[in-house]
C-alpha cells in the first residue's frame, strides 16, 4: 500500500505536532486524499490529524474550503494563489494550527501551456499565514507525481515545523 511507504515521515510529523499540542488540516486536489490517508494510517493520529478536505473540482474548492470562483478562473486551479487560498481555507474551516493544500496536473491528461503534466503547486499555512507556496515538477506516470507530491508534502511539513 503506497501510504506504508511514508509511515516514517507520519511517525516524526505526528510526533512535532503531539509534542506542540498541534493539529493539521490537508486540502488535497491532484492528490485525492492520499496526503490524509498517509497521516490516518498510523495508530494516534488522531491526536494531531484534525481533518482533510479533498477538494478534487473548482466547485469543491469554492464550496469546502472557500476559494473564491474567481480566483480560479484568473488564474486556473493549478497555480500559487489558489493553493495559498486552499490552505488558508483549510485552516479557516477546521481547528487546525497547520494546513498542507496541493493542486495539480497529475496525469497523464490536463497539460495545458505552461503547465504540463507534472506541475504541482503546494502551500503551507500556520495560524492563518502562509509560510510557503511552492511550484513543483514532478516525472513519471499519474501514481508518481501523486506519490512525490505527498512525499514533498510531508517533508516541507517537517521542516516547516523545526523552523517554526
Amino acid at each position: 500500500m503506497v501510504v506504508k511507504r511514508f509511515e516514517a515521515d507520519v511517525l516524526a510529523l505526528g510526533e512535532a505536532l503531539r509534542a506542540r499540542g498541534e493539529k493539521l488540516a490537508t486540502a488535497e486536489s491532484c492528490t485525492g486524499g492520499l496526503i490524509a490517508a498517509a497521516c490516518t494510517a498510523v495508530a494516534g493520529s488522531s491526536d494531531w490529524f484534525e481533518r482533510g478536505f479533498v477538494t478534487y473540482s473548482n466547485e469543491a474548492k469554492t464550496e469546502a474550503i472557500g476559494v473564491p470562483a474567481e480566483l480560479i478562473a484568473a488564474n486556473g486551479a493549478v497555480s500559487e494563489p489558489v493553493v495559498r487560498a486552499m490552505a488558508e481555507g483549510a485552516l479557516a474551516r477546521s481547528h487546525a494550527d497547520w494546513a498542507v493544500a496541493v493542486t495539480g496536473i497529475a496525469g497523464p491528461s490536463g497539460a495545458v501551456p505552461g503547465k504540463p503534466v507534472g506541475t504541482v503547486w503546494l502551500a503551507l499555512a500556520r495560524h492563518g499565514r502562509v509560510l510557503l507556496a511552492e511550484r513543483l515538477q514532478f516525472d513519471g506516470d499519474r501514481a508518481a507525481v501523486r506519490e512525490q507530491t505527498v512525499q514533498q508534502a510531508l517533508v516541507r511539513l517537517r521542516a516547516a515545523m523545526a523552523a517554526a
